[in-house]
């Protein structure tokens, strides 16, 4: 059975949302009240991975030169923790490097230099003092060597270092894995609380992990659902993975746990109604699926049109399934659904290049 769910006060707090786009994060770093309008959605082709001046994320995690011509910034994630103790993306604009993946890494350090960018309520996730000595990437797997420093941390942080290191890394095209090195030795285990390791950490590993009480997850899988958490009056998506059947669609595993609504404990919220439901079973084809609900999904504008928090969440968090590139919406068989500002959704809608952008 569904869990109940806070929409009615969620629904007021979250006015004015961004819409997907790919020239503006989902949510951005400033209060309620001055929060952008909604601006036009754009998309990715097939394949495509850009940042904010359509360089080629993939070329740069490779630590190749700018282009020319290019700009002195450019726009990346950093996982960061919040002051509810979950990982929580942040796109930063930060300098141009010819090493953007040490750079990332190197803004995770705590009183280093992300200090001065760090949103209220936000702290970084490597103890101070750390040197990312290296950052070597071969055949998709990120290889972080740090220095005797990384080792100073608090216990209950190790599962969010792995968390954000693997999510803050393997926003690169090719990277989709990572292995840490501490002074040149390979880490099998962390250091303070000797979590597992093994030969690398991937996105399945998951992040911000609930496991429903499920002890053995033989037969599981995971799924990684996105809900909306507020930091200090602030609204920033947030990713929360979940032990599902293998047995299962994970599309359809993935929407059910959206609908399923954040826990309790978790001080999260959902803008999805309660009679929320798919009318017919998931369709997957050439990276792009198809997701047909009944009228319940549509909330704005007399409940004619889809709510931009509904939208982003289902985009973020379907594709983050392997494969998947876009997401398409209908009702009761229909297209071209109406967003929250009367447009239509006539194409599928692509993952945003920004989630959650910092400014400054």
């Amino acid at each position: 059975m569904r869990k109940k769910q806070r929409r009615i006060v969620f629904v007021s707090l979250l006015t004015g949302l961004l819409i997907v786009s790919s020239g503006c994060g989902l949510l951005t770093e400033k209060t309620n009240n001055e929060i952008d309008p909604p601006k036009e959605v754009n998309y990715l082709d097939k394949g495509e991975s850009l940042d904010e001046n359509g360089k080629d994320t993939d070329a740069m995690a490779g630590g190749k030169d700018a282009p020319a011509g290019a700009t002195d910034s450019q726009q990346l994630q950093v996982y960061l923790i919040n002051e509810n103790g979950l990982v929580v993306p942040q796109t930063m604009n930060l300098p141009l490097s010819q090493e953007p993946a040490k750079q990332v890494v190197e803004y995770l350090v705590r009183d280093g230099k992300v200090s001065n960018m760090l949103p209220n309520g936000m702290r970084a996730v490597l103890p101070a003092g750390t040197e990312v000595l290296d950052v070597n990437i071969d055949q998709g797997t990120a290889v972080v060597d740090f220095s005797e420093d990384f080792k100073e941390y608090a216990v209950e942080d190790e599962q969010r270092i792995l968390q954000s290191l693997t999510y803050t890394l393997t926003q690169f095209d090719n990277i989709s894995a990572v292995k840490i090195r501490i002074n040149g030795i390979d880490q099998k285990v962390m250091p303070v609380n000797q979590t597992p390791i093994g030969e690398s950490m991937t996105r399945a590993d998951g992040i911000n992990i609930e496991t429903n009480g499920v002890v053995d997850i033989t037969g599981s899988d995971t799924v990684t659902v996105y809900f909306v958490g507020a930091s200090d009056g602030k609204y920033q998506y947030v990713p929360v993975t979940r032990v599902v059947s293998s047995k299962d669609n994970l599309v359809k595993s993935t929407v059910n746990e959206l609908l399923n609504g954040p826990s309790l404990q978790s001080g999260l919220l959902s803008d999805f109604r309660n009679t929320v439901e798919l009318v017919s079973a998931p369709v997957e084809e050439n990276g792009v699926v198809t997701l047909n609900f009944n009228e319940a999904i549509l909330s704005e504008l007399d409940n004619t049109a889809i709510s931009n928090v509904v939208l982003n969440s289902l985009v973020l968090s379907i594709t983050e399934l392997t494969g998947v590139e876009k997401v398409s919406i209908k009702v009761n068989g229909e297209a071209e659904v109406l967003t929250e500002v009367g447009k239509k959704l006539t194409e599928p809608v692509s993952r945003p290049v920004e989630v959650n952008t910092v400014e400054f």
